[in-house]
């Protein structure tokens, strides 16, 4: 007999050999039924595993783990390529992993799938699903293997790669039979509601010099109400897309002659970035920050020292060879401002200095993985860094964290948490190897968080190569977890550089770096804000705040003088002096999202002033020019959020 502790702490006395299936069952009958999968120790099994030792046990369901879904979408993925073998038998499978969100297959077939092949293949597997399939899994020596899937290239390329000594796993349900390592249900009917979703092109295993293969997307869930939330869900984002509102509303554009990953931000976008980095630029001046300018690129050497070149240079560009220098685009500024700090000798008087920089950086992202202004080639980051003392860490910390509280109000940012992100010790090969300097700046950054009484939580595996960070983690409008802001504990870039100040001693100390980013990147950052508002940027940020509507050529030359007198309050604001009908003008600029509408007519020249239509409340009604321009203008001062 064995012992097994379950989540709750309890422990269950079991027969050795048992299935953790079988452990299910005597636990509860809905319990088994629901079960997708087992975290045994940790790790996550099939639910035919054998538990033959004592151990933790987890089971995991579809509604309990993220985990337990994979499971689940990993069975319907198994599902879909069975149903495409069916409809096309000569197509090749390659591989179909359970995604954060449903699943995806990759299909080697010389047509792309039309929507009429994807309403077959769905209809297939709603067939297969009715059938009730037993899935089965068993292993195979290497040679074996390889024989049994001699009419699939891919999977046969896969198997060649698996080291020796590892298990060649497959599963079968009727006549399909798929190399996996699993988890997946016990049969097909286990699976209830289907939807697929959308196809592209994918290069196997990612690779621009591999072939180009037809993926599928699709979703799975056991009840219609959870189907039909999600692909509300879908429609959502959907009309929420910054790159669908980024070109309605004409804010950036990108050319394949300029370049995948390279936006370009045209006038009405160029307006927004460029408040942005006012507002955040002011921000850090009040507070003490010096701002520099740095090259866009730098001797290879330069990351050699810093330590990025060890553990960043597959994201980063080509070199380039000049004279007897080799060149590279910068990926990050951290290394610059370490040399900023370096030119003089620094007294502990002087502590803490603040850089900080607008600053472009280059990341070699590959074509298939760049996205609007979220994933980028070229980007430009609201950094900093702060050089302290030791004894100024816990002080300078919290300002950061105050600056970014300050900023999340500004926007109305209200679903946040924090994250302590930390080195996985177990994958010592992404980080800088110095255990003892990780357990310090840790424990540092922990100690701190709770000192601050912030309420965070912890994410192995998270940190930069050379330091622990808090990340800010923001809930979107659709539902997704990203990160904005970032402040990182750095001991070991000043150790590198070999920095240094004189202390009140008279001696050379070493400093501490605070790396931070507020609002990120302004590209990332600007296509959060679209997605937020829907292009409905607040007052103070809008591209144009106010625009005029004379009802006709009467009204346009009182609509010019108001036009000049809210320009010389710096407002925003256009004059719409065309030849159209009113309520055209009106639907047009708020299709254009603009914050205020004046509606000009005879009784507004006569009286001085303007009829105003807001965007949120609708028409507002008459009011003067003077308390209009007093309105506008206490709204962009207070940062006043729609």
């Amino acid at each position: 007999m064995i012992n097994v502790t379950l989540k709750d702490g309890s422990k269950k006395e079991v027969q050795s050999g048992i299935s953790a299936l079988e452990l299910a069952k005597s636990i509860s009958e809905g319990l088994a039924r629901n079960m997708t999968a087992v975290l045994v120790d940790g790790k996550v099994k099939d639910l035919r595993f054998k538990i033959e030792k004592d151990c933790n046990v987890e089971i995991l369901t579809f509604e309990n783990s993220l985990e337990g879904k994979k499971a689940y979408w990993h069975t319907t993925s198994h599902i879909m390529a069975q149903a495409v073998k069916r409809l096309f038998p000569e197509v090749k499978l390659a591989i179909g992993p359970a995604i954060d969100n449903g699943f995806y297959y990759d299909f080697d077939t010389d047509t792309p799938f039309s929507e009429e092949d994807k309403q077959k293949i769905e209809d297939e597997m709603k067939k297969i699903i009715k059938e009730n399939l037993e899935i089965t899994k068993f292993s195979l020596p290497r040679d074996k293997a390889i024989k049994l899937m001699k009419d699939e290239p891919y999977k046969v390329e896969l198997i060649e790669e698996l080291p020796e000594g590892e298990e060649i796993s497959f599963y079968k349900q009727g006549e399909f039979t798929d190399l996996c390592a699993g988890p997946h249900l016990t049969s097909t009917g286990k699976v209830n509601k289907i939807k697929l979703l959308s196809s592209s092109g994918a290069y196997w295993r990612g690779s621009e010099k591999n072939k180009m293969l037809q993926r599928i997307y699709a979703i799975s869930f056991p009840k219609q109400s959870e189907l039909d939330g999600y692909l509300q869900e879908l429609e959502e984002a959907k009309q929420r897309d910054h790159r669908k509102i980024g070109k309605e509303l004409e804010l950036f554009m990108t050319h394949p002659l300029v370049g995948s990953g390279l936006p370009m931000y045209l006038p009405n976008g160029a307006t927004v970035r460029r408040l942005l980095e006012r507002y955040i630029q002011d921000k850090e001046v009040k507070m003490g920050y010096k701002h520099v300018y740095t090259p866009s690129m730098a001797n290879v050497d330069l990351y050699k020292t810093s330590g990025h070149w060890d553990h960043y240079k597959e994201d980063m560009f080509p070199v380039m060879k000049m004279d007897n220098e080799e060149l590279v685009l910068r990926p990050m500024n951290c290394p610059h401002h370490m040399l900023i700090y370096k030119n003089k000798m620094h007294s502990y008087r002087e502590l803490p200095i603040r850089i900080g920089e607008l600053a472009h950086d280059f990341r070699y992202e590959d074509s298939g993985s760049v996205c609007g202004l979220e994933r980028v080639r070229e980007m430009c980051q609201n950094d900093a860094h702060l050089f302290v003392r030791p004894d100024q860490i816990k002080e300078e910390f919290g300002k950061v964290v105050e600056l970014i509280l300050s900023v999340y109000k500004d926007f109305g940012f209200t679903d946040y948490t924090f994250r302590l992100s930390l080195r996985d010790k177990e994958n010592k090969e992404k980080y800088f190897d110095d255990d003892d300097m990780w357990e310090m700046a840790e424990s540092e950054l922990r100690s701190i968080l709770e000192e601050m009484k912030l309420d965070f939580y912890e994410a192995k595996g998270e940190a930069a190569f050379y330091g622990p960070k808090l990340d800010v983690q923001i809930k979107t409008a659709v539902g997704h977890d990203v990160t904005i802001s970032t402040c990182q504990l750095d001991f070991l870039l000043p150790q590198r550089f070999e920095l240094e100040y004189i202390g009140e001693d008279g001696a050379a100390h070493r400093p501490v770096v605070i790396h931070r980013a507020i609002l990120g990147t302004f590209d990332r950052f600007l296509a959060f804000l679209i997605e937020e508002t829907k292009g409905a940027f607040p007052m103070w940020l809008a591209p144009v705040q106010v625009k005029i509507l004379p009802i006709t050529d009467n009204q346009i030359e009182y609509a010019n003088k108001v036009k000049c007198e809210l320009e010389k309050l710096g407002i925003r604001t256009e004059l719409d002096d065309r030849n159209e009908k009113i309520g055209y003008k009106i639907r047009e600029a708020q299709m254009q999202k603009i914050p205020y509408m004046l509606v000009l007519g005879e009784k507004e020249v006569e009286s001085n002033t303007v009829g105003v239509r807001s965007r949120k409340m609708g028409d507002i009604g008459q009011i003067s020019i003077e308390d209009f321009k007093n309105k506008v203008k206490k709204e962009i001062e207070d940062y006043v959020i729609d």
